[in-house]
This record gives C-alpha cells, sequence and structure tokens, in this order.
C-alpha cells in the first residue's frame, strides 16, 4: 500500500476523476472512514438501476442516515444523480459533503450533466508516480509495465495479463457498453495504430486513410480517448510570429503499461539504449510531470517545439512569472553536444528561456554555447526542479 502525493479535502465536495485501477476508491477508504460515510457504489447493478429509476432515493436514504459525507463511485453511470446531489448541496438543512468519483467525464458531457455549477472542486488521481513508489520504484518495471498499483506490484506474467484485461475492459466497458464509437470495428483498428503514434504528431489524415475513415472520425476518436482519460494531448509551442512551428498536436497514453498492452509489445523485454526505452521513457517522464502538476496545483502549462525545419524540443513548461523551461528528455548516460540543438533553437526564440537535457547521468553537467547555458540533470533532478 503506497501513501498517495493527492490531497483529499477533508470537508469540501469534490470530483475524483482518473483512469480505471488507479485506485480512486482506494483512496476514498483510506481517506474516510466507513461508519462516517454513505457511499453509492454505482458499479453494483443493483444500486445503479434505483438510481437510474428514483434519483430523489438518494434524499430519503440521506434523511435517515446521520453521516454527514457521501461518496457516489463511478457517478458517470448515473450522470442525472448530479441534479439531484445539486439540489441536495442547495436546499438541505445539513452540511453534507459529496464526493463522486469516476474513470470517464465524457457521459456526463454527452447527458450536459450537472457538474455542480462551480460547488465541487476538480481533483484528478494518476498511477503512481516515481515519488510515490519511494525505495520500490525500478525505471525498468516502470517502462515495462507501466504504474497501475495492481500490475506494478504482480509477478511479470501476472502483470502482462492484468494489462491485456485492462485494454479489453476499456473496450468493453467504456467504449462498446457505452456506444462512444459508432463504428466498433474502425475504433478497434485505430487503438494499436494510436499506440504506435503516441509521443508523435499527429496526422488524422493519414490514419484515417490508413483504417478507412475521415480525419474528423481520427479526430473524434482521440478525444474518446481524452475524454476517458486513456491519454492527453500536447499542443505545439505557438508564440511565435516570427518562425514557423508546427500547428499540430501529439498524443501520449497515460501509462507505458497500457501502451505496451495496446500495442502488443509487452512479451518484448524493455532493454536499456534500445529505442523502445527511449521512447517509453520520454512517456514516463512527460507523465511524471503531468502528475506533479496536477498534485501540487501548479498551473504550469506544457507544450512541445517544433519548427517546420525539423528543430524540436520535447517538452516546454510555461510558468507564471518565470521565464520558460525547455526541456529534451533523453535515455542517455552520455549526453553529447548534438543534443542541444532544439534547445539552442528555441533560445533563439525566447533568449530567457532556461534550457535543461533530463536524462540518465548520475550529476549533474552543463553544456555551454557562448552565452548560453544547458543544464544536464538526472531525470528526478529535473523533475524538483519543475516543481520548485
Amino acid at each position: 500500500m503506497y501513501s498517495r502525493l493527492l490531497s483529499i479535502p477533508p470537508q469540501h465536495s469534490f470530483f475524483l476523476f482518473g483512469p480505471r485501477l488507479t485506485g480512486k476508491s482506494t483512496l476514498l477508504r483510506q481517506s474516510f472512514p466507513a461508519n462516517e460515510t454513505f457511499t453509492v457504489d454505482l458499479l453494483e447493478t443493483g444500486t445503479l438501476q434505483r438510481y437510474l429509476a428514483e434519483p430523489r432515493t438518494l434524499e430519503r436514504e440521506l434523511a435517515a442516515s446521520p453521516r454527514k459525507r457521501v461518496v457516489i463511485d463511478e457517478v458517470q453511470r448515473a450522470p442525472a444523480l448530479l441534479d439531484e446531489v445539486h439540489r441536495l448541496m442547495e436546499s438541505s438543512g445539513r452540511e453534507v459533503q459529496f464526493v463522486m468519483s469516476g474513470s470517464s467525464a465524457r457521459k456526463l458531457k454527452r447527458a450536459r450533466a450537472n457538474l455542480l455549477g462551480g460547488r465541487a472542486w476538480t481533483l484528478q488521481l494518476h498511477p503512481l508516480s516515481w515519488r510515490e513508489l519511494g525505495p520500490d520504484f525500478d525505471l525498468v518495471r516502470a517502462l515495462s509495465f507501466g504504474t497501475l498499483p495492481k500490475a506494478y506490484s504482480s509477478p511479470d506474467e501476472e502483470a502482462r495479463e492484468d494489462l491485456r484485461a485492462y485494454v479489453e475492459a476499456y473496450v468493453a466497458e467504456e467504449v462498446q457498453a457505452e456506444a462512444l464509437a459508432r463504428n466498433l470495428g474502425a475504433f478497434l483498428r485505430f487503438l494499436p495504430l494510436a499506440g504506435g503514434e503516441s509521443g508523435r504528431i499527429l496526422n488524422a489524415t493519414a490514419l484515417g486513410r490508413e483504417i478507412g475513415v475521415n480525419y474528423k472520425t481520427i479526430q473524434e476518436y482521440f478525444r474518446i480517448l481524452e475524454d476517458t482519460l486513456l491519454g492527453f494531448l500536447l499542443d505545439p509551442y505557438a508564440k511565435s510570429a516570427r518562425r514557423r512551428l508546427t500547428r499540430h498536436p501529439k498524443f501520449y497514453f497515460f501509462d507505458t503499461g497500457v501502451l505496451r498492452a495496446i500495442t502488443k509489445s509487452l512479451a518484448v523485454p524493455v532493454e536499456p539504449r534500445s529505442p523502445q526505452f527511449g521512447v517509453l521513457f520520454e512517456h514516463h517522464f512527460i507523465n511524471e510531470v503531468r502528475r506533479l502538476n496536477s498534485y501540487g496545483r501548479l498551473d504550469l502549462a506544457l507544450s512541445f517545439y517544433r519548427t517546420d525545419a525539423g528543430a524540436e524540443v520535447d517538452l516546454v513548461i510555461a510558468r507564471a512569472g518565470r521565464p520558460p523551461l525547455a526541456v529534451e528528455i533523453k535515455a542517455t548516460e552520455r549526453p553529447a553536444p548534438a543534443h542541444c540543438s532544439g534547445l539552442l533553437s528555441f533560445a533563439e526564440l525566447e533568449p530567457h528561456a532556461e534550457l535543461a537535457i533530463a536524462c540518465l547521468v548520475e550529476r549533474p553537467q552543463q553544456f555551454r554555447f557562448g552565452a548560453k547555458t544547458v543544464s544536464v540533470l538526472p531525470w528526478r533532478e529535473c523533475l524538483e526542479r519543475i516543481q520548485s
């Protein structure tokens, strides 16, 4: 059992979103004693049907309960229940904390669900971070199997089966059961292609041509992945009128183990210094930055930089009141000056930017190019700098 970095509000109402099996229910059970909490588990078929048929059941049950906290698990399965929650928040004479968890915001959006008019905060839980894992963290294992709690802590073969089952359940329960994709066959062809393109600049037209749909359908499929929290778009840095920059985003899956399950590469060992290791290390680092940003409420704006001429920086971090931090992510113990070309291109555009390489060195180093300095940092130390 790992201590999570996410701070759970003890009294304020909130939504807790997160991909399947990140540990939302476990975290809420640890945070709120059962004898003080009225729990509605919408994964239970009977419970779901009862509240779908009559949302006001919640009011009657609360009236009979002395508990001052309500946890509604998998709230996206009954969007109409949020109208009842909103009404109770406004009309109830009692101070009741409402906690609503879910693995997808898409059904709430489609149903134009009541998101409580700002009365509830929105939090997100991610897979385990390196800091949460502490001494149990192993980079090769994290890249091979991701950091969903069960997959990370299981023996290798069990972890592979858990991750394969994760993808099958995602398709069956999130996509098929909720009819998110009109053409399930095309979506099933799309998913491994999206995995293969993860971390690359999106070309919706080319992907559509490969599976026989138009680019708008591909864009919709990526929206499904985003709304069901399976991944996220990283937008291009666009603050330049002087230089031609790419306008297309990249897409990253939220977990390297799930990515390897989607691309059917779980049986292939992740070898240091292999191309696969480098791709997965980039995903790992960017996901760690997102977790820091989310848990620390840092309000960082994340993007990548690429010119039409091909100069590129993996991650640009905009920080209020400070120069941007440009980070090149390299799975190497021996960084070279050649790795700095994209950073130096970015520095021409943003002269005050901080420049860094996050890599596998044991101690910090520096490269100097005239007046420009590139910090070469152990990747953990780079994460600490981002957070500071």
